[in-house]
């Protein structure tokens, strides 16, 4: 059973919940304790594992059908399932989110529980945001909440909306991206999503337009943001031009956003030691 907990989680995307709570608390922080402090500590706990256990259990759960026809469940990904326990520890994960508000300053509150909403509803009735074209891709700015939250946290104010609305622009275009490979299988089950309405060719073109503007408002931050940034609209149109398959290309991303997160978790980090 731990197993297949590990598995329905996606180590592999473990970094995308809890990346952007080191981001928030590298660029929230003014000095080095404040970087290990018990709001920077609680989140990453709970965005690294619990976060990701609720958010694709549910996912998987409300998925089931539609993921039988599904062939990337049967080697990196698992089918739902099911069954009392597994059902129960996916619920719990979501609970234990109470846990950590006791550790965080109430100015992080309405990220927290934005991010849960978001999170039950992408996948669950009777929003089931997935399942609506566009607003699947919207709804996924979920992914930059909990670095909103560290910041707040950390900061004891909140971060800036232009870093806010570039990383849920950037969130929108890695969706997308991501759902590439899924058009097939959510055809023949029935699923509209934003990927299937436009069609492989034109979903590169929605993504590379989603980081062009990520990119444009993270210069207004700050230019050496944006110029990093950019790197994903390059990205795209490198793998349009050279043809390469997006199944391929799609497990590329992983560590394209661990690089990209390093990144910018360093720019913050120099910034506080350099204080």
């Amino acid at each position: 059973m731990l197993r297949y907990l590990l598995t329905l989680s996606r180590p592999r995307f473990w970094l995308y919940l809890a990346g952007p709570v080191l981001v928030g608390v590298a660029y929230g922080a003014d000095a080095l304790p404040e970087l290990f402090s018990a709001p920077a500590a609680s989140l990453f706990a709970y965005f690294l594992v619990p976060a990701n256990v609720y958010l694709y259990g549910v996912n998987d759960f409300f998925d089931r059908d539609a993921d039988e026809r599904n062939p990337k469940k049967e080697d990196r990904e698992a089918r739902f399932r099911g069954g009392h326990r597994v059902s129960a520890v996916v619920v719990l994960s979501g609970v234990l989110l109470l846990a950590v508000l006791p550790f965080v300053p109430p100015l992080a509150y309405p990220w927290l529980a934005a991010w849960a909403f978001l999170a039950t509803e992408y996948s669950a009735p009777p929003l089931r945001f997935k399942t609506t074209p566009f607003l699947d891709s919207l709804s996924n700015g979920l992914y930059v909440l909990p670095g909103a939250a560290a910041y707040a946290a950390v900061a004891g104010s909140q971060p800036p909306l232009l870093a806010v609305a570039g990383g849920w622009l950037w969130a929108m275009g890695m969706h997308t991206f991501s759902a590439i490979p899924d058009v097939e299988p959510d055809r023949e089950a029935g699923l509209r999503t934003t990927a299937t309405v436009l069609g492989e060719r034109q979903t590169y073109a929605y993504c590379a337009a989603c980081w062009l503007a990520a990119a444009a408002a993270f210069a207004l931050v700050d230019w050496r943001l944006g110029a990093l940034l950019f790197a994903y609209p390059v990205l795209v149109f490198a793998i349009v031009r050279s043809r390469v398959d997006v199944e391929r290309a799609y497990w590329w991303y992983p560590y394209v956003n661990t690089l990209v997160g390093m990144a910018l978790t360093l720019g913050g980090l120099w910034r506080v030691v350099d204080a």
